[in-house]
Parts: structure tokens; sequence; C-alpha cells
């Protein structure tokens, strides 16, 4: 199942709220090479390309459905299709730019360092990834899984890897970079009910397992997944209900 770039901008102001707080804490410089890792449909690209007018700004998906759209929104800008894991750039870059995207991929003890390696002297990478594994929202999802006659088929499929630790990042950027900030923020998103908060993680962390259901298979697994929603975000006076949802963010310099 490819992901959905309608779904994902369903909450396009929240999504981009950490991508603009991000390249907040970017040092100001002029860089000539910046790429948007994991660029989506193109929301935190154009954040780039306003803060960067003079760079060659790119982006890389590994969906042609997310890079249909950026294609549309950016049609100036130069976007690849390849795996981020798998990605093998032909210069370094000045900026690498990852929002939301590091999280999707194991072994970060190699793809940090990895990254970094393909940075300009000075150059700077910065990304953050949602940490929010202990949250109801993912806990809720692990329940779904454990409980449903789908369980043997979704047990393997783990929602991600847990983040490292800020000093574990610290470790494997400090031999590289000389500056390096690290900070984790918790936003609340303010939700419409508790099946906004099941429709903001159908464009993402439930996209694998839905992928992974047969299609009559999938309205019941929502059904079992906006029950426990529903019990663990409870509704605030006006009725709406509040999405507690961490990132981590990091700042490296080279």
């Amino acid at each position: 199942m490819d992901w959905s770039a309608t779904q994902y901008l369903r909450f396009r102001d929240e999504r981009t709220r950490p991508a603009r707080n991000l390249l907040d804490a970017v040092p100001n410089f002029s860089p000539k090479e910046v790429i948007d890792i994991g660029c989506g449909p193109g929301n935190s690209t154009a954040l780039l390309v306003e803060r960067f007018p003079d760079a060659a700004v790119a982006g890389l998906d590994s969906s042609p459905a997310m890079l249909e759209e950026a294609r549309k929104a950016l049609p100036g800008t130069r976007f690849e299709l390849a795996r981020l894991d798998e990605w093998q750039p032909d210069r370094d870059y000045d900026l690498i730019y990852g929002n939301a995207v590091l999280q999707w991929l194991p072994d970060h003890r190699t793809l940090v360092p990895k990254l970094a390696g393909h940075l300009a002297p000075g150059g700077t990478v910065a990304f953050q990834m949602p940490d929010n594994l202990g949250e109801p929202s993912h806990v809720s999802m692990a329940d779904t899984v454990a409980a449903g006659p789908w369980s043997s088929r979704l047990e393997a499929a783990r929602i991600r890897d847990d983040l490292l630790s800020p000093a574990g990042y610290y470790a494997l950027l400090s031999p590289i970079c000389s500056q390096i900030d690290i900070w984790r923020t918790v936003y609340h998103h303010v939700m419409d009910s508790p099946e906004a908060i099941v429709e903001w993680f159908k464009g993402s962390a439930l996209r694998p397992l839905l992928g992974k259901l047969d299609e009559d298979e999938r309205p019941t697994f929502l059904e079992a997944y906006t029950r426990l929603i529903t019990e663990r975000y409870p509704r605030q006076p006006d009725g709406k209900v509040l999405l507690a949802f961490p990132r981590l963010f990091i700042v490296a310099t080279r």
C-alpha cells in the first residue's frame, strides 16, 4: 500500500509546524545544495525553497504518490524517487533536512553517521522524528494488533523501532559534527474528536498496518482501534480532544 498524499495532508498545518520549528533552528547561512529527505508531498520542501531562494533545493522520497503531489506543488524543484537507506548521492550537501522520516528506518547507528558523511564542510544535517511509541495512540495500535485475528500477520510488522536516546544520537554525531543541538518538544494538537485522531494516523503510522490487511479486514481493525482511542483520549468540556505528540529534534553542523 503506497502512501496517500491526500490523507497525509488532511492535517497539513499541524504536520508542517514541526517542519517550520526544525528549519528555524538551522543556522543562518547561504547553502548551495539543499535536500529534503523523505519530502512527502512537498510541504516541507516548500519551506526550504522559501528560506533558501538561491539554493538548488531537491526532494527525495520512496513514494511515487507523494512525489506526484510534490511535483505538482513545486514544478521547478528536482525530486528523486529512492529509498533513503539505499540512497547514494552524487554530491555533498550544505543542508540535509529530514522532517518525520528517519523514524521509519532501522539501524540509526549506521544511518545517521552516513547522512552526516554526505555533508559538505560547514554543512548541517537537521531532522526531527516522532517520539511517541509510548503514547496512547501507538499503545492502542499495538493492543489492536495483539487482540485481533490478524495478530499473527501483524505482530511481525512492528510499527517502527524505538528511537535512540539523545545521548545516543550525540555519540553518533559528535565525531563528525562540531556543533550539535538536541531537544524534545511535546505538541498538544487540538482535535475535533477521537475519530480525528484515527484519521491523523491513517495518513502515517497506521498506513503500514492497514497495508498488510485484506480490504474487508480494515474496517474491523479501524473500529477496534477507534474504540481504544475513544477510551484513552477523553473529550474536553468543549468536546475537543488533545493529541499529545512528542518529537525529537536534532541539528548538527559539520
